[in-house]
């Protein structure tokens, strides 16, 4: 069992260490860990890195620091380092015997060489650095995706650092600079995403981004007490950063109109959003779970005329618009329908009307055949028969259930309450959604014809009629000559 010698302590260095502890930012149990680390260090450099008989033993409150080195009492010392003679341990512990591990006191103003010191010094600042820096990384990992706020610090090589008022430096990338937006004076304010967290040789460096998607999600929330509710859900976005985003949103309460929601009244809440990106156009648009309605949507302010869905599996898609529409449907340099081809995750063709004629639209392109796609198992499976608005893919489920409690779940009760206006009554229901359900109708469900059989009387043996070829009186085949108007005939058999 070790013994100690006797306690001494070592010059009073909690007061540096707390304030290293404080300009990092680190805990107790760290700056412990780090002064044991120091003084081993300057122990090893004096002795040799070989010994590992160092103590560190250091008070809860940092009050006390003592240092002792572990020795082996030994009748004929070998190693001085890690051991003593019984004599010299008798004297410091009459009770020592042959073979107890005594604990010697070392003062390390004293026992250490200068040279030691200062690497103690140098392993101190180093682990206190990693310690700092590790709970810098641990901290703003969890930060990652959400927006900060800071100021323009300095440029350099196209990048942009940005003073975040803490212990980290913020960098802005080339790459996640906006192409609208200029920073040059230290005023000048920078709103930014979290993109990654870095250790660098300076220490650790925040990588932001102006142009990511989350970053437009994060300002919107921030601005419409809906979403942040749960009512107004944010479904997808696409973005060009410095020209255009749309954003596809949906209401989880049939009352609240998400779009409205977000726009505001006389559009204040999206002005803001809109003046937080410095002037980036934004769309804000309704999310449809059925692919025809969402992708029309998609495609504003370009109105089309048609959704036509070539390919469910490859996610394909015909868009048709009239002539005037198209160049607003592609948009400047394709930019429109490249966003709605991102926002709905469908690979979109845009076709004028003249265009659309030239091509082939009846086999694979018909709303028929890809209704078999979407309800065969097999190659073989017989056409699903469907009866009832329920069964309808992609049908809003919630509006389909308020129609089937109005009793009009079937899909020819519900064809013949839609064209006589009968639906607008039920409410809950708005237009929209009744139009999206009959479009649906239209393009999944194909009516078959009963041709109407009329059952044809048994025939009855009647006798034939005869009359004057000349004057129309009746006569008989015993005749041969008109009793009205003398006119003479003969019968033939034929």
């Amino acid at each position: 069992m070790a013994k100690k010698t006797k306690k001494d302590a070592t010059e009073p260095i909690a007061d540096i260490i707390r304030a290293l502890a404080a300009e990092k930012g680190i805990d107790e149990t760290a700056v412990k860990a780090t002064v044991s680390k120091m003084i081993i260090a300057a122990y090893q450099k004096c002795f040799g890195k070989q010994y590992d008989n160092c103590i560190v033993d250091i008070s809860d409150d940092l009050s006390q620091i003592n240092v002792y080195a572990e020795k082996t009492v030994i009748d004929g010392v070998w190693d001085p380092v890690i051991e003593i003679e019984l004599d010299e341990a008798k004297e410091l512990e009459p009770s020592a015997e042959e073979g107890d591990i005594l604990r010697i006191v070392l003062d390390p103003k004293k026992d250490f060489q200068r040279g030691a010191v200062s690497v103690g010094k140098q392993e101190a600042h180093k682990d206190l650095n990693e310690n700092s820096s590790k709970k810098l990384i641990d901290e703003y990992k969890d930060k990652i995706g959400e927006t900060i706020i800071g100021y323009f610090q300095r440029s350099y090589k196209d990048n942009i650092f940005v003073d975040l008022g803490g212990k980290v430096e913020g960098v802005l990338p080339k790459k996640y600079q906006s192409p609208r937006e200029v920073y040059a004076n230290k005023t000048d304010r920078i709103k930014a995403l979290i993109k990654e967290v870095k250790k660098t040789n300076s220490g650790v460096q925040i990588v932001l981004s102006r142009t990511d998607e989350n970053l437009v999600r994060n300002i919107l929330e921030s601005e419409v007490t809906e979403i942040q509710d749960g009512i107004v859900v944010i479904n997808s976005i696409a973005r060009e950063a410095g020209y255009r985003t749309k954003i596809a949103v949906s209401s989880t309460k049939m009352d609240v109109d998400p779009v409205g929601a977000c726009v505001g009244l006389k559009g204040v809440r999206i002005q803001n959003v809109i003046r937080e990106l410095e002037g980036e156009k934004i769309d804000v648009l309704r999310y449809d779970e059925d692919p025809h309605v969402f992708i029309k949507n998609a495609l504003s302010p370009a109105e089309v005329l048609q959704v036509i869905i070539k390919d469910s599996e490859k996610r394909e898609a015909l868009a048709i618009v009239s002539d005037e529409n198209f160049s607003i449907a592609i948009g400047k340099q394709g930019q429109n329908v490249r966003l709605a081809n991102r926002l709905c995750d469908w690979i979109v063709d845009v076709k004028t009307e003249s265009q659309a004629a030239e091509l082939d639209l009846t086999e694979n392109y018909t709303a028929k055949a890809d209704a078999e796609r979407l309800f065969a198992d097999t190659a073989n499976t017989e056409d699903e028969e469907i009866t009832s608005i329920l069964q309808l893919p992609g049908v809003d489920m919630a509006a389909a259930e308020l129609i089937k409690a109005a009793g009009y779940d079937d899909i020819e009760a519900f064809i013949t309450a839609y064209d006589d206006g009968s639906l607008a009554e039920i409410e809950g229901v708005t237009k929209e959604q009744l139009d999206s359900i009959n479009s649906i109708i239209g393009e999944y469900v194909e009516f078959e014809e009963e041709e109407a059989v009329e059952e044809q009387p048994e025939a009855e043996e009647t006798e034939e009629e005869y009359f004057c070829p000349e004057c129309g009186e009746k006569i008989t085949l015993d005749m041969t000559k008109c009793p009205k108007c003398g006119a003479e005939f003969s019968f033939e058999e034929e």
